[in-house]
């Protein structure tokens, strides 16, 4: 019997022709072994995205992450390749719809009313706050809380890859870096990260937990959840919104009480 070696050994001899004695016919192998993660992360991105946004758009900027990815990829470390190149593709799709304007400004000024609204709200009452509670703060209906909501997903989709801080240009894929290369600064900072982040977690309702828990952790589709919670797609869409503009109000709150802290 033939023993099968581990998944992320498949590649090792590309890898070590590649990154030891630079063959670009190796580099080239494995950026075609690895293209099918360009179309997985690119085709779960284009959910909630406007349809002028064209997946060949966001396959081209996958590519490139893909191929920044395996050009700064340490195989000698130990990490699945899988995860560190889907951060830098997802990264790469973003920064591509970025540089393109792909939301509107008064998207983007819906999304920041409400993220404020949430930081001011939760921080005064020290709870999740309801639809009714921000649509009064808004002086809006609810209806039309929902529907900015719903107008603003396309921007929710992307923010969780957005930097931890505004002035770098790392993202939370910052973490996979090895931890004896840590200073004590930095490791105090992700720990508060990852406590502030927990905290701000606990705070969602218990359908907004879900929805990001089966999104960001078991990598369902906006519509599979859907299927899975047995609601509408655009009610997932307005869930994760929701989700996603707690946190980064709670997270941005913190952040401010850091650093007059200190």
């Amino acid at each position: 019997m033939i023993e099968q070696k581990p998944a992320n050994l498949a590649h090792m001899e590309l890898w070590q022709q590649w990154r030891e004695q630079g063959k670009l016919e190796a580099k080239q192998a494995l950026i075609e072994a690895y293209l099918p993660l360009v179309d997985y992360v690119s085709g779960r991105m284009a959910i909630g995205l406007p349809k002028t946004v064209s997946r060949e758009d966001l396959a081209s900027y996958g590519v490139m992450g893909l191929i920044d990815a395996t050009d700064k990829f340490d195989y000698q470390r130990g990490l699945q390749f899988e995860t560190y190149a889907s951060w830098r593709i997802r990264g790469a799709i973003i920064d591509g719809l970025r540089q393109g304007d792909w939301v509107p400004r008064s998207v983007r000024e819906k999304a920041k009313k409400i993220e404020d609204a949430y930081q001011k709200l939760e921080q005064q009452y020290l709870r999740s706050v309801t639809d009714a509670e921000i649509s009064e703060y808004l002086q809006i209906s609810e209806g039309e809380f929902q529907q900015m909501l719903q107008d603003i997903a396309i921007t929710t989709v992307c923010s969780i890859d957005e930097p931890i801080r505004e002035e770098e240009a790392e993202t939370r894929l910052s973490l996979l870096i090895d931890d004896k290369a840590k200073n004590p600064e930095y490791k105090v900072g992700e720990f508060f990260l990852r406590e502030s982040l927990a905290k701000a977690i606990e705070r969602l309702t218990e359908k907004e937990r879900i929805v990001v828990s089966l999104f960001y952790y078991e990598d369902l589709s906006l519509s599979e959840i859907a299927e899975v919670m047995n609601l509408s797609p655009s009610r997932i869409s307005q869930l994760h919104s929701k989700a996603i503009l707690r946190l980064r109000g709670a997270l941005g709150r913190m952040k401010t009480q850091l650093f007059q802290e200190t």
